[in-house]
């Protein structure tokens, strides 16, 4: 071997030791491994385009290759291809060029589900109820919902025309609007719930989240509100800087609100209220659940750790992480998780642990031997790992089988569109009842709809049935299945009956949708819900309240 051969060699070994040594050093800059696996990627992806049997769209593979990559982090890192900027930008802002009209597809048909306060589809006359056939005179009915979406949203102060088939009309109508810059409100609602107790509804975390909970909070003390009832049930989250201005209207100014640490330090950062603070002694009560994630959860956990308010429902999802938005090429975007986020005492609330999964590829919750214990301001214990738990727990209501048919098949639907243009107006939305009569005359009016629908109860049967048969057991308990199986059919014919309070709270709630929009489905709602039943029990107790918040 010469000296030449054994230079070579030699400085070849030194560059694969730097390079792995380069490559492994810590993440950041692993930048060898990151070359040689998009070479790999690249060099694959030409040779299934060239060789595959079919022909490849490049666009549809790769981003499915990219889906699956980002999925194995965490659901919430995401690709936002150009496509679909609108559609993110509409999440983030509340924001679109539109008529101020939702839909949704039931039963097949693309239908008109409410109608904004006034905007133009209100304006112009476009009823909820309404089927849409044609989008300038596009055929829509065989599109999904999402398509239709797309063909009615544009550019502010340009045309749309709607063809549309509504109920007492024999023939189509064609309505014209003109598109304008639709703001999903944050707060759909606010108002009393009794004389002297607010309600105020957050939906949504997007822009100006937080102005518009002070405006309502403002303009409710004015009404006579001496307590208030902040409803974030079901809210997803949004924007972190909002969540911080909404417990600023709670909170003094300088207070610590929230943390976010990460993989880059320089980027950690303790968020604190900016701003005056409307009321710091009202008493407050704040509503989650199930469906309260992310900002929602960074309000509701940060009013409970400084013991300024009273948590009530059930407990929420646990999404401690956030994310940021970073510019690719081609006007694409990566929604990437940076961090976890930390209320004031210290606990993240994130439910799942996607950095350890199982080995089939699943996330675990964090079980609750690892959940550390917290101190809120008045030393009440409280726990990381798991969403917030509320101090006061209302059990869920479960919709039965036939009410959750019923709404999901259309017909409560479809019954509040023919109640409506057969009665010219009703009474106030916190004060209208279907009578027991009317109640009857919807069962009648059901008796040529489908509404069949199986329970567990009857899967649980018909699984029993065939293990019986599996295992030998079915000619010894035949008999019994079969009184067990009339029993339950003679006990669903009276279902109508049974969940009849259940059924006219749905028919209640979008009946009066009808005329009062969106605000008067949630004003009806108000003396069937179970929570807000709670939450006035407990600010009408001066003693109760203080002595939960002061608890240890």
């Amino acid at each position: 071997m010469n000296k030449l051969t054994t230079r070579i060699k030699a400085t070849g070994a030194i560059i694969i030791l730097v390079v792995t040594a380069f490559a492994f050093a810590n993440p950041s800059e692993r930048y060898f491994e990151i070359a040689k696996n998009l070479d790999i990627f690249a060099t694959l992806f030409k040779e299934v385009n060239a060789l595959y049997v079919d022909e490849v769209n490049p666009n549809k593979v790769i981003k499915t290759g990219i889906d699956a990559m980002l999925a194995s982090l965490d659901p919430y890192t995401n690709y936002i291809p150009e496509d679909d900027i609108e559609d993110f930008r509409t999440q983030s802002t509340g924001q679109y060029g539109g008529i101020g009209a939702l839909t949704s597809k039931i039963d097949g048909k693309i239908m008109i589900v409410m109608v904004m306060e006034g905007y133009s589809a209100q304006k112009n006359g476009l009823k909820i109820g309404d089927e849409v056939l044609k989008i300038n005179d596009i055929d829509v009915t065989n599109m999904s919902r999402s398509e239709a979406g797309d063909l009615m949203k544009g550019q502010a102060n340009s045309d749309v025309s709607l063809t549309v088939k509504r109920f007492n009309k024999s023939e189509p109508l064609t309505l014209n609007f003109k598109r304008e810059k639709v703001k999903i409100s944050n707060v759909p609602y606010y108002g009393m719930v009794t004389d002297d107790i607010g309600y105020v509804k957050l939906s949504e975390f997007t822009l100006d989240a937080g102005k518009e909970v002070r405006t309502a909070v403002t303009k409710l003390k004015t009404e006579g509100a001496a307590k208030i009832i902040l409803d974030v049930r079901g809210n997803p989250g949004g924007l972190l800087m909002e969540a911080v201005n909404i417990t600023n209207v709670f909170l003094p100014k300088g207070q610590e609100v929230v943390a976010t640490k990460g993989k880059i330090e320089d980027h950690n950062q303790v968020y604190k209220t900016l701003n005056q603070p409307v009321d710091t002694e009202i008493p407050l009560v704040v509503l989650i659940n199930s469906g309260s994630a992310s900002a929602s959860e960074i309000v509701a956990g940060t009013l409970q750790d400084y013991d300024r308010g009273i948590i009530i429902g059930q407990k929420s999802f646990g999404k401690g992480l956030v994310q940021i938005t970073r510019p690719l090429t081609y006007n694409a975007q990566l929604k990437v998780t940076t961090a976890k986020y930390y209320t004031p005492s210290g606990r993240c609330i994130q439910a799942l642990d996607y950095s350890h999964r199982n080995a089939d590829g699943s996330v675990g919750k964090v079980p609750d031997s690892l959940k550390a214990e917290y101190k809120t301001a008045n030393g009440r214990p409280v726990f990381d790992g798991g969403g917030i738990d509320p101090d006061f727990d209302v059990a869920k209501e479960t919709l039965s089988p036939i009410a959750y048919t019923l709404f999901t098949k259309g017909h409560i639907f479809d019954y509040a569109t023919e109640y409506y243009y057969s009665h010219e107006e009703i009474e106030g939305a916190k004060s209208f009842r279907l009578t027991d009569a009317e109640y009857t005359e919807f069962k009648a009016w059901l008796k040529d709809k489908d509404y069949s629908y199986t329970t567990q109860v009857e899967n649980n049967l018909k699984k029993l049935e065939e293990n019986a048969l599996e295992e030998n057991y079915y000619e010894d308990i035949k008999g019994r299945l079969k009184e067990l199986t009339e029993t339950l059919e003679a006990s669903k014919a009276n279902d109508l009956d049974d969940f009849k309070d259940q059924i006219k709270t749905l028919l209640e709630e979008e009946i009066t949708g009808r005329y009062y929009l969106e605000r008067g489905s949630i004003e009806t709602s108000f003396d069937n819900d179970q929570d807000i039943a709670k939450s006035v029990e407990i600010l009408n107790n001066p003693a109760k309240y203080k002595e939960i918040l002061s608890k240890k």
